[in-house]
């Protein structure tokens, strides 16, 4: 049974940074690539970064040049180090296994990957 547990979420200001972390158990972390996603309206998922097995970081809109995405296969931890915050910032975002297929923007939760239940992320 898969696991994926999301903690870091805080409230900070403008221009703030933070780390989220994402804990992963019944599975081979190291066969997997990882994602994480902003949640917003109707429960769509967005992609804000991934990290595939190798190590190799990918960032899709605001985040390039903000957010690192990294990782740490001995501990079954991907993590999401975000800076100058910004109040756009504000969601609930969710780790997620990343497949040969990478989704882009989906239903949270969605059959393509393992997710976790979200960490929540304000930026006032």
């Amino acid at each position: 049974h898969v696991q994926l547990v999301e903690s870091g979420g805080v409230s900070v200001q403008a221009g703030g940074s933070l780390t989220l972390t994402c804990r992963a158990s019944g599975l081979n972390f190291g066969d997997f690539g990882m994602g994480w996603y902003r949640q917003y309206r109707w429960n769509r998922c967005k992609l804000v970064s991934r990290i595939r097995k190798d190590g190799e970081p990918r960032y899709y809109d605001s985040a390039e040049g903000r957010f690192t995405i990294s990782r740490d296969n001995s501990a079954n931890t991907a993590y999401l180090q975000m800076n100058n915050l910004t109040v756009e910032d504000t969601a609930v975002y969710l780790c997620a296994t990343i497949g040969s297929v990478v989704v882009s923007e989906t239903t949270c939760g969605s059959d393509y990957s393992d997710w976790g239940q979200g960490t929540q992320v304000t930026v006032s």
